[in-house]
């Protein structure tokens, strides 16, 4: 039977990142402007520091309008979500899978030794297992 596709078989290298200082507007109009569902938030060094998400700055802004603020002083560092949910190159994307089924998470950052060096989408997660299971049917039907 194939091994399981790796998460570096399927990942986006270089996706888009953005500061916790930066503004919560501006992070919004990437992930309009890119079609992303989010971005991961990274320090000076490539770290990752938090994942921001589509429904996080919907939150953020709908606060600000609620607590008469001006979503323009928002930083993304308010909305972020800090318990981030990260994989690596080296894993099997059955596994990340079924983690981000269980968290109804869209995306995951992959890292090495805390710095970022790709994500993996849902988009991406879903091509990767039709690749493998047409393997593993070619495979066995080979015998």
């Amino acid at each position: 039977m194939p091994q399981p596709i790796k998460v570096t078989d399927c990942m986006h290298r270089n996706p888009l990142t953005i500061s916790a200082q930066d503004n919560l507007v501006n992070a919004i109009s990437i992930i309009v402007e890119n079609k992303l569902t989010g971005l991961t938030v990274t320090d000076g060094h490539g770290h990752v520091v938090g994942v921001l998400s589509e429904l996080d700055c919907i939150q953020a802004v709908l606060t600000s309008l609620y607590n008469e603020g001006d979503p323009e002083h928002v930083l993304v560092e308010d909305a972020m979500n800090e318990d981030v949910n990260a994989c690596t190159e080296d894993d099997s994307i059955v596994e990340v899978a079924q983690a981000m089924v269980s968290t109804r998470q869209r995306r995951r950052p992959v890292v090495r030794e805390g710095r970022l060096v790709g994500q993996v989408s849902s988009n991406n997660i879903l091509w990767a297992l039709m690749e493998y299971s047409r393997r593993k049917v070619h495979h066995s039907g080979a015998r």
